[in-house]
């Protein structure tokens, strides 16, 4: 456990439910960890219990990808884990296959409603009709975005390309209807009043749950334990901007006690938020400083990532990675402390402005 984690707290550290079974955080919130085929091996979901439109059951929060071992492992959730009663509705954080992947599934199984942020429903709706549409790490979009950034080996290129199905080959069909979730409103799960938080930088639209009766917060992948969230600059917004976009949003959870639960979807519950958030911005200015540093002479994105990065990645790594790296070049880039050169090729390098 490095240094960071040590001053969070863990209230179920040890604790962990076991695949196909939920483990209770409190009364009417259930924990459940589903596989993930990456190095980061799973994700964090969450039932709730509910009433929705005169039904009562549970909510689920967030799905897993659609992969057929995860729909076996959600089949004995639905046997072991309900108490006898149905799931009344499907809440969806944001877009990423891991949370959006079987919501049509379970919606269409259970005959119950999407409810996300309207901007991530409608890029997942594009992205798992239209696999040319542009999702980030494959398909013929992905290798010129990666290759204007120095990434020309043509072995790497051509394993990218063949990526092209990756978000659809992840992602059920989302349902043809949703519910809007937005930034301030309020959801009535059950008993209680969740609030609604927004963010930005990591996806499109992601929404947090904050509920204060409770004193939980459901934080999907915008505030993380134990790694960083990832923050990247893809083929679809090549110009985008979103690390600040990041860290402003932090800033929406100031009003959130300091001895919260959070939920995560990666890792352990934890405590101390603010503590959490620090080290994020900690973490991300001294990126901003080591990347700067390194941009002495002219370098592309692709000669940053291993200096950024020191440990072996693989293609699926590689490209997060350069997202990443990118993210705090251009960040640097539209701050006015780095001026960008494009050579004969097309290849953009990066370089210090004194």
């Amino acid at each position: 456990m490095n240094q960071n984690e040590l001053k969070l707290s863990y209230p179920f550290d040890g604790i962990e439910p076991s695949p196909g079974n939920a483990f209770e955080i409190l009364p009417g919130v259930k924990w459940i960890k589903m596989p993930l085929p990456f190095a980061l091996n799973h994700i964090n979901l969450w039932l709730v219990k509910d009433e929705f439109q005169g039904k009562k059951g549970w909510a689920i929060v967030d799905c897993g990808i659609a992969k057929d071992p995860v729909k076996e492992l959600w089949e004995k959730i639905f046997e072991q884990e309900l108490e006898g009663l149905p799931v009344t509705r499907v809440i969806v954080t944001h877009m990423h296959p891991d949370h959006v992947g079987l919501a049509g599934w379970l919606c269409e199984k259970w005959q119950v409603p999407l409810f996300m942020s309207m901007t991530d429903y409608m890029v997942s709706k594009l992205w798992t009709a239209n696999s040319t549409a542009g999702a980030g790490t494959g398909g013929e979009m992905a290798v010129e975005h990666f290759a204007r950034h120095g990434l020309i080996d043509k072995e790497a290129q051509e394993k990218i390309r063949q990526r092209a199905n990756y978000y659809p080959g992840l992602v059920s069909k989302p349902p043809s209807s949703y519910y809007r979730l937005m930034d301030g409103q309020q959801i009535k799960l059950g008993d209680f009043v969740w609030e609604l938080i927004s963010g930005y930088g990591h996806a499109p639209e992601h929404i947090a749950l904050f509920c204060p009766s409770l004193n939980l917060l459901i934080s999907g992948d915008m505030i993380l334990p134990k790694i960083s969230t990832n923050v990247s600059v893809f083929d679809y917004e090549p110009e985008a901007n979103p690390l600040p976009l990041y860290l402003e949003s932090l800033n929406k959870y100031d009003h959130i006690p300091e001895d919260v639960l959070v939920l995560p979807s990666h890792g352990r519950p934890f405590r101390g938020i603010h503590e959490r958030i620090r080290q994020q911005h900690e973490h991300h200015k001294e990126r901003l400083e080591e990347v700067w540093s390194m941009c002495e002479t002219p370098a592309t994105v692709s000669e940053i990532v291993p200096k950024m990065f020191k440990r072996e990645l693989d293609l699926h790594q590689l490209t997060f990675a350069m997202g990443e790296a990118l993210a705090h070049l251009n960040a640097l880039y539209f701050e006015g402390k780095l001026k960008r050169l494009v050579d004969e090729q097309g290849i953009y390098r990066f370089q210090q402005i004194n």
